[in-house]
């Protein structure tokens, strides 16, 4: 097992260009959207947002203007991925995505109220939206099925580097204003917001910029285009009860809540490991720096060892290392478990969207990747809000939850996923034949 994880390493690595170009293209965004995590409220903090609020406190204005973008952006991705499987294309709908994106993120400069803010928001969430179907969609086409999953990995990967270097970037950035710029007698003042906002919208062009010249979809999505593609809750085979795809979204989603239980609970966990945040910041990020090493191998690996293996041995995993952070009592014991966690996760994210590409049949990638994007996008939504009303219960109740999801998740993955690797081998020497 160890040599064929050793190879998966290796052929992690081995993927199409252009999946690796759409990979740098979503590291570029992801960098300038997860700005805006630590900048907007920031921003909502400062002087320079005035208007009504009717009648809510700031800090709930704050998780409305955060929330809505998640809310709405999971909400719409099965329709943007039908909608780009039914016109046979995949890049149109990220450029349009992307353009929303740099658009919106200059909107900010002009934006100075608390409405104007809600709106912007709410359009990011619709323009990522049609975003993230259409690019998981495309890495799905472009990869075979002997690659599916290095390439997920890989995509993920650089996605999820993006992701973790914003905010570290963004409070330094908006500190460090405001900046002067220019040559000679023309010269700009820019505060830290606006310059923060300016970072966003020029990654973002970026990340449109490469897409537009690096990618093209493939002939067989212009070819599968015009059909009628749906997401399935049951199956109809004997002995089957749900939809594989939609089993996995299920998991996907009980993955995600365990994951982001500890988001919103900073403040309980420092009191109860006597810490300070410099390690939450360290506990935090652990889950992240696991992903980003272990995503692209797991994937390649499980091209070789099957995808179902590694999502039930994830789920599995993540059982006891979501509780014991309920038990632990030392900031380091934290820092492991949320470690091991993101080990577990690492191995249910890539081998599940590789599994459901392979279950996907020609012109329904976005509709079928959709329902594994969707419930990743719920559970960061759901998880901080189950933890904030657990907590009160006592600390160990959120990790108690969500190791009990994860069990679930685990029987579900169990009993309703078959493996798809041998299969594909089958169907490709019965063509052969």
């Amino acid at each position: 097992m160890l040599r064929s994880f050793a190879r998966g390493l290796y052929a992690s690595f081995l993927v199409d260009r252009r999946v690796l170009a759409l990979a740098f293209a979503r590291l570029a965004d992801g960098v300038g959207n997860s700005f805006l995590i630590i900048v907007i409220p920031l921003y909502v903090a400062s002087d320079v947002v005035t208007g009504a609020t009717f009648g809510l406190a700031e800090a709930m204005v704050i998780g409305i203007i955060l929330s809505l973008y998640g809310f709405l952006n999971s909400s719409l991705q099965p329709f943007a991925g039908r909608l780009s499987d039914r016109a046979g294309a995949r890049k149109r709908y990220i450029l349009l995505g992307l353009g929303g994106l740099t658009v919106t993120n200059l909107l900010y400069l002009l934006a100075g109220s608390y409405v104007s803010l809600i709106v912007i928001r709410a359009l990011q969430g619709v323009s990522v939206a049609f975003i993230v179907p259409a690019s998981i969609a495309l890495v799905n086409e472009l990869a075979g099925d002997r690659t599916r999953g290095g390439n997920m990995g890989v995509y993920n990967t650089f996605r999820l580097i993006g992701f973790g270097a914003g905010p570290i970037a963004a409070g330094a950035v908006v500190a460090a204003g405001p900046y002067e710029l220019g040559a000679g007698s023309a010269w700009i003042t820019l505060s830290g917001f606006e310059a923060a906002f300016w970072v966003a919208a020029i990654t973002a062009a970026i990340s449109l910029t490469m897409v537009a010249v690096l990618i093209s979809d493939p002939e067989r999505t212009k070819a599968s285009a015009g059909g009628t593609p749906s997401i399935d809750v049951f199956d109809p085979r004997d002995g089957q009860l749900f939809d594989p795809v939609f089993t996995l979204g299920i998991a996907t989603l009980f993955m995600t809540i365990g994951i982001a239980l500890f988001a919103t609970i900073q403040n309980e966990v420092n009191a109860h490991l006597d810490q300070g945040s410099t390690w939450f910041g360290l506990q935090f990020a652990a889950f992240v720096i696991a992903q980003v090493l272990l995503q692209a191998p797991i994937g390649g690996a499980s091209d070789r060892l099957g995808r179902r293996p590694f999502i039930c041995w994830g789920m599995i995993l993540l059982v006891p290392t979501t509780l014991a952070q309920g038990f632990v009592a030392t900031p380091e014991t934290m820092f492991l478990a949320r470690l091991a966690q993101g080990v577990a996760g690492a191995m249910v994210f890539a081998p599940g969207l590789a599994l459901a590409g392979d279950l996907a049949g020609e012109g329904e990638s976005g509709t079928k990747l959709s329902v594994l994007t969707m419930s990743f996008g719920f559970g960061i939504a759901l998880g901080p809000l189950t933890s904030g009303f657990l907590i009160g219960l006592g600390f160990v109740v959120p990790f108690a939850f969500g190791a009990a999801l994860a069990a679930l998740g685990a029987v579900l993955v169990y009993t309703q996923v078959e493996e798809t690797i041998e299969r594909g081998v089958r169907e490709r020497a019965a063509t052969t034949d």
